[in-house]
């Protein structure tokens, strides 16, 4: 198939087959903005771009009535050391253009509350299989959409619909779609190309989309006005956004739905408006679990975020609960020192087109799992902030992203060695 009969037939599509964007609405004109996850910047003319995948953006486990697929993943699940499998490092999976970096007059005004601290390391942490994989076509199998209708369901009950009169549809496209697209295509249609990739389900004015990677987007028409005396908008200075998650965690902790729930105030890193650099955050929410490995663990996968507009109106919340049913076992992880060796010998992931500068440009480390839906297994890695000279405008920094596996390199089929392409 052709790449300009993807592009033309995803024309045709409409905005519930091919997957919704972040719909940020009422947004003021701007010249460089990021989005979602992570922010993506362009190697080509260093503008900021949107992501063209949304995020996994998860809810915690679940309190009082639970269902099998909404509890947290089994991380005290042990396996044997000397028997655990070996583990293959997923490459060239950015659903992204341009590149992940920051803008920041300095490292420490980008921040987050990352349960992991480099003085109380776990010795071993979990490692799950991703239940999804993808074709040559970028079609994707695994999908359980029991599972689905199942948390769709699940979020409606936390939100006080009636679950039982709710009609659940997917996104698949009607016949005469499905022919233009075929026509438009010249009938070379991938087998799999028009199968759902969503469930959805619409009532009072909300709007609950589960997509194939277990996230919910809950939408709502018109966006819910907040009290005046909070700030919402995308100007609240980190104070206001610590008021803010506060004023969500008490309102919507029953959709919320965790017993030990965490703010966590992220970015802190500029986007380049008409009137100048502003500086934003944005608010999740985790469950601190039982024990550090599982507040890791939920800070990863079990998370809910919240969107407003410009107007600080909450339009969307974002869950997920990714399927993290199939353990490979709990593996070894190295400290971050020996990680930052095998960093500046070029042993990292990174979309960033640039080498590593040297050390003294290596600003911070913490370890995150890769969570992106094209990667094979779940595992832990050290993301590694690093000013890039080449990049520095106007006195702010841009900090790129880069990724060392945390999992001890004899358990790695292929210990990735950056050759200065996009990964």
């Amino acid at each position: 198939m052709k790449e300009e009969q993807i592009s033309d037939a995803l024309n045709l599509l409409d905005n519930t087959f091919i997957g919704e964007t972040d719909g940020l609405r009422n947004r003021q004109k701007k010249v460089q903005k990021g989005v979602m996850f992570s922010k993506i910047f362009s190697a080509a003319g260093g503008y900021w771009k949107w992501a063209v995948a949304g995020i996994c953006i998860i809810t915690a486990v679940i309190a009082g009535r639970r269902m099998l697929m909404l509890k947290p993943a089994n991380v005290n699940q042990s396996v044997q050391e000397e028997k655990l499998p070996m583990l293959s490092v997923t490459e060239n999976s950015s659903d992204g253009m341009g590149f992940e970096g920051f803008w920041a007059y300095d490292i420490s005004e980008l921040t987050n509350n990352n349960p992991w601290n480099e003085e109380r390391q776990p010795s071993t942490l979990p490692v799950f299989k991703n239940r999804l994989s993808y074709d040559n076509d970028f079609i994707v199998s695994g999908a359980d959409f029991g599972k689905m209708r199942e948390l769709l369901l699940e979020i409606a009950g936390r939100l006080g619909l009636d679950a039982a009169s709710l009609e659940i549809k997917d996104d698949a496209p009607d016949e005469a779609v499905k022919q233009e697209i075929t026509e438009k295509m010249e009938g070379d249609v991938p087998e799999g190309y028009f199968n759902p990739t969503k469930l959805i389900a619409k009532a009072d004015g909300m709007e609950i989309a589960v997509d194939q990677t277990m996230q919910a987007a809950v939408s709502f028409e018109p966006a819910l006005k907040l009290p005046d005396r909070y700030n919402f908008r995308y100007s609240a200075s980190y104070e206001e956004t610590v008021s803010g998650a506060e004023y969500l965690l008490r309102q919507y902790k029953d959709l919320l739905c965790m017993e030990d729930p965490q703010i966590n105030i992220f970015y802190g890193d500029y986007s380049k408006y008409e009137t100048g650099y502003q500086q934003e955050y944005q608010i999740s929410f985790y469950d601190a679990g039982k024990n550090n490995i599982e507040g890791i663990v939920n800070y990863n996968f079990r998370k809910a975020k919240f969107d407003c507009d410009d107007n600080g109106e909450l339009f969307q919340v974002r869950l997920c609960q990714t399927d993290l049913s199939q353990k490979m076992g709990d593996y070894p992880v190295i400290k971050a020192e020996d990680a930052k060796k095998l960093l500046l010998e070029g042993h990292y992931i990174t979309t960033v087109p640039y080498k590593i500068p040297g050390e003294k440009f290596v600003a911070r480390a913490e370890l995150v799992y890769r969570t992106g839906a094209r990667e094979e297994y779940f595992m832990p890695y050290y993301c590694f902030y690093v000013e890039l000279p080449e990049e520095e405008r106007d006195g702010i920094k841009t900090y790129g992203a880069y990724y060392v596996p945390a999992v001890e390199g004899k358990y790695l089929s292929n210990m990735p060695l950056w050759d200065g392409s996009f990964n």
